[in-house]
């Protein structure tokens, strides 16, 4: 292998080169903007056939770029779908299989056995990970997080420690949009590893950021992520101040308007930040992803899919997602391609020309070529599950067929080209089919629990 290297690095040296250097020799590598909302549903765009919100801005990433109609998170909720971003691996190699939090079983590895760790703080992602943005940032990218991290409430843990140059958001799994706290009363804003106090609606706090980091390192390539608390409870709407602070009884206490308004608060930051990339001329050369961590929970549009977040029925795993890069993507097409968050780490890492091997293995894809004009979707294999003492969910989608259990009560098998909202069960009629799906995914679960992982969340 090291001979290997060393003859494709003298044949072809440019391979090697990290990003700066490559737009040195003419080949400009694209900024690059991942903004991710929470608990977003997947039918809560205009694209995506919403009528009672408005989202022009976001609807503009569709328009002149592509729609995904089949993309999918790594999980049904927070920490290991983020964690799959940030990886480019399956969550569960690592050991995150669930979001950190009151509700997390989680435990640490002590001499080969597995202890309970009562301190919902004490985790993160581990350290021997690498994240997007340490690749990143070691190819000549300026690194911005602004917004919900939910990967580690410890400074060890902090974006600051894992390949961002900046940080501003709050830390934890969700808090209090005026008080940025959480309802025991921790606090969860941060300015790098600094606490600090500020005025303002959370979600208009990270708009602001992410715009001025745009306008700071404009004249550089820059990875831009704004993981939005929004719309994940609390239900605040913006423009309210005085509303009380939230409690463990109120924490889902909300309506279908006030979660409208606190959407439309994140479009017109989308909005904000296009037009600063056009003000400065980025446009054509930034890749911009709109997506979301995992399907919509109670004030949600999942139409026409059913259940919703923390189920790995269609509900809880298919997310919207909206691609734009003028300089390299079609304008206005609509991908029924398969891919998955994880696929977001490859891609974004082959737009940016960081061609280095991965310290892990990939399981993610790079996209891009898929994406073509002329390209046709390829079939692919996913995989989720729920491992809980209180829950156990289980599924596989390949091609257009989906095997789920839920509570290891039956085999359920759907067709999801015709049967989006798996409302019918094929699998008296095709036991082949569900057989091959139940051996792929207990294959794909025996590989994931052989994974040296030291730590385990679910």
């Amino acid at each position: 292998m090291r001979s290997l290297l060393l003859f494709l690095f003298a044949l072809c040296p440019s391979l090697f080169l990290p990003a700066v250097a490559l737009a040195k020799e003419g080949a400009a590598p694209p900024n690059i903007v991942f903004i991710l909302a929470d608990d977003f549903g997947y039918g809560d765009l205009g694209c995506m056939g919403c009528t009672d919100i408005s989202t022009p801005n976001i609807d503009r990433l569709a328009s002149e770029g592509v729609k995904f109609t089949d993309f999918y998170s790594n999980a049904p909720v927070c920490t290991p779908a983020r964690t799959g971003f940030m990886t480019g691996r399956w969550q569960q190699r690592c050991g995150l299989e669930y979001a950190f939090g009151y509700t997390a079983e989680q435990s640490r590895r002590v001499n080969g056995q597995w202890v309970n760790e009562p301190d919902i703080h004490a985790l993160g992602l581990p350290l021997t990970e690498t994240t997007i943005a340490d690749r990143l940032k070691a190819a000549g990218y300026a690194t911005g997080a602004f917004g919900k991290w939910h990967l580690g409430f410890k400074d060890e843990f902090n974006p600051t420690k894992r390949g961002f140059d900046e940080y501003f958001g709050e830390l934890l799994g969700h808090a209090d949009y005026y008080k940025h706290a959480y309802y025991d009363g921790t606090y969860a804003l941060r300015d790098g590893l600094k606490p600090v106090k500020r005025d303002g609606y959370f979600t208009d706090l990270v708009n602001e950021r992410a715009v001025k980091f745009i306008r700071d390192h404009k004249a550089a390539p820059f990875f831009l992520y704004v993981p939005h608390l929004a719309v994940h409870g609390p239900f605040q709407p913006p423009d309210a101040p005085e509303t009380p602070m939230v409690t463990k009884e109120s924490m889902h206490h909300g309506s279908r308007a006030i979660y409208k308004a606190m959407v439309e608060r994140i479009d017109l930051g989308v909005g904000q930040m296009l037009a600063e990339l056009e003000k400065h001329g980025l446009t054509d050369n930034t890749l911009v992803v709109f997506s979301s961590d995992n399907g919509g929970e109670r004030y949600s549009r999942n139409l026409p899919l059913f259940h919703h977040k923390a189920t790995v029925w269609e509900g809880g795993i298919r997310v919207p997602c909206l691609m734009r890069w003028p300089a390299k993507l079609p304008k206005g097409k609509v991908t029924s391609q398969m891919a998955i968050t994880m696929d977001l780490h490859t891609t974004f890492l082959a737009a940016a020309g960081v061609t280095t091997p991965a310290p892990k293995p990939l399981d993610g894809i790079n996209l891009l070529p898929l994406l073509a004009a002329d390209a046709k979707p390829i079939e692919r294999s996913f995989f989720w599950r729920i491992d809980r003492s209180n829950r156990q969910q289980h599924a596989i989608r390949h091609g257009k067929w989906k095997y789920i259990n839920d509570g290891n009560t039956m085999d359920l098998l759907f067709n999801l080209e015709t049967d989006i909202s798996e409302h019918t069960d094929l699998g008296y009629q095709h036991p082949d089919i569900l057989q091959d799906l139940k051996t792929e995914l207990k294959a794909w679960e025996a590989e994931m629990d052989a994974s040296e992982r030291e730590v385990w969340v679910r």
